[in-house]
């Protein structure tokens, strides 16, 4: 079939298009594990606690879960393409905004528009990738996203150990007239401006130029991504076909019998939640805090995180290679299993922790333990629930709200997210093993509700999910 991608160039072309969206994953990670090389900056710089600086964490989220919600609407009034520019220079003037606050709540504010950006990148990718991805390699080229996100996290993990390397080691220390935590969050601009100059030269999605009734220039994309060769007259009549009778999606094209909302949206929801609830946001987030608080010190403990990152990327290649092989289930079965082991090890270990405040140490083996058994979690989330959760919402839904629902899903991931984010400070204060216990009992949960909920899709066109 020529759908299969006969024609090699066409198939570059997609992987060049479907990469320059991705770029906005790069973004939202980048952005939104940057904070992790600066708390302890900002503890110090604004003098506060354990409260406030999960507050200043977490805030973000609750932008993204804002841009989530608002994402699948705007992706649908201004255009997948349009969108993503918004997107990116909102990236840009937050990461100035984030370099040079006077206050926290300046900072916090600021972090509120880059999470709104991130919670739009968080749907706008997805929703355009598989829209321009055939069958047959949509899990491949759904997956750029999540391991542009991976790449975005490794690469904030090592531009904030150059830059505290380059401060003497100390986040606090002035470097070029500002405090190195300061330079970390504003070096995001750089990938926002690329982001800028990408999204304005991608074409834009068949689908939406078909909801827009530009059939001519949907032919001319189709023509570009999918090969001459294509019946685009078929083409173009099948995506209209099941537009026909549809609007701009919106909430109340979600609501269903089953507690006000469609049971695939239910699906799509916990889904997003059970990806944030095992706790993967603790690692990129506050591990540099975490492993210092075991004896490490501050700059290596940034390259403890950025090898978390590495281990990150690879489990994400691990993914990308299976998850049209063996499938979408299977992959989050693993997953969630192997995830459970490790972080009911992690728990383990910690409960040998000794001391209290800034004093706390693991002994000597339960300290190594605790360190693979995070990076074993990482490494079995980002070859499972990384990758697929996003591939997943990008697939499930049928076409009449695809937008809108995958808005809500992430919306939801942004809520979940903000909850373990807001709250780990204090309940790792509070009991480490009880929390990352409590984290591999949701890994656990997550087993169940895959193997009973979730059904495959591998293979299958958008236009066939209903």
């Amino acid at each position: 079939m020529a759908t299969q991608y006969t024609h090699h160039e066409h198939l570059g072309h997609v992987v060049f298009i479907t990469a320059a969206a991705a770029i906005g994953g790069f973004l939202f990670g980048y952005d939104s594990s940057v904070i992790n090389g600066a708390v302890v900056g900002i503890q110090k710089h604004f003098q506060v606690g354990s409260f406030e600086t999960g507050f200043v964490v977490a805030i973000a989220l609750l932008g993204s879960a804002v841009g989530a919600w608002a994402g699948g609407g705007l992706a649908d009034r201004w255009g997948r393409t349009r969108s993503m520019q918004v997107a990116a220079v909102l990236f840009a003037i937050s990461s100035i905004g984030q370099m040079l606050p006077f206050a926290v709540w300046d900072l916090a504010l600021w972090r509120v528009v880059a999470g709104f950006a991130i919670g739009m990148a968080s749907v706008l990718g997805p929703a355009y990738i598989a829209e321009v991805a055939p069958p047959a390699y949509r899990g491949r080229l759904g997956s750029f996203q999540q391991l542009a996100i991976v790449l975005g996290i490794a690469v904030s993990q090592l531009v904030n150990y150059v830059i505290a390397r380059l401060a003497g080691g100390n986040v606090n220390n002035e470097l070029w007239g500002l405090q190195a935590w300061q330079w970390m969050l504003g070096a995001c601009v750089v990938p926002a401006l690329l982001f800028l100059l990408f999204a304005s030269t991608i074409p834009e999605s068949p689908r939406y130029l078909v909801m827009s009734g530009k059939t001519r220039r949907a032919r001319e994309v189709l023509a570009e991504i999918e090969g001459d060769d294509v019946d685009l007259d078929n083409r173009i009549t099948e995506i209209q076909h099941v537009l026909r009778t549809e609007r701009v999606p919106g909430l109340k094209d979600l609501r269903g019998s089953a507690m006000g909302l469609l049971p695939i949206v239910w699906i799509g929801i916990v889904l997003s939640v059970f990806q944030q609830f095992v706790g993967i946001n603790v690692i990129f987030y506050y591990s540099s805090v975490l492993w210092q608080s075991v004896g490490i010190n501050q700059s290596d403990s940034l390259l403890i995180s950025f090898s978390s990152s590495i281990i990150n990327i690879v489990g994400t290649f691990i993914a990308i290679s299976l998850v049209d092989r063996i499938g979408r289930k299977p992959l989050l079965l693993i997953g969630s299993a192997g995830m459970a082991v490790a972080l009911a090890t992690a728990a383990w270990a910690f409960s040998f922790a000794g001391g209290a405040g800034e004093s706390v140490s693991l002994p000597g083996p339960q300290g190594a333990i605790a360190l693979i058994a995070a990076n074993v979690f990482v490494l079995f989330f980002a070859l499972s629930w990384g990758v697929v959760v996003w591939v997943l919402l990008g697939e499930i839904f049928p076409n009449r709200i695809r937008a809108a629902a995958l808005g809500v899903a992430a919306a939801a991931q942004w809520i979940a997210n903000w909850l373990i984010t807001v709250s780990f400070p204090a309940l790792a204060e509070w009991n480490l093993p009880i929390t990352y216990a409590m984290y591999a009992l949701f890994a656990l949960l997550s087993f169940i509700f895959v193997t009973k909920w979730v059904k495959e899709t591998k293979g299958r066109k958008l236009e066939e999910m209903g």
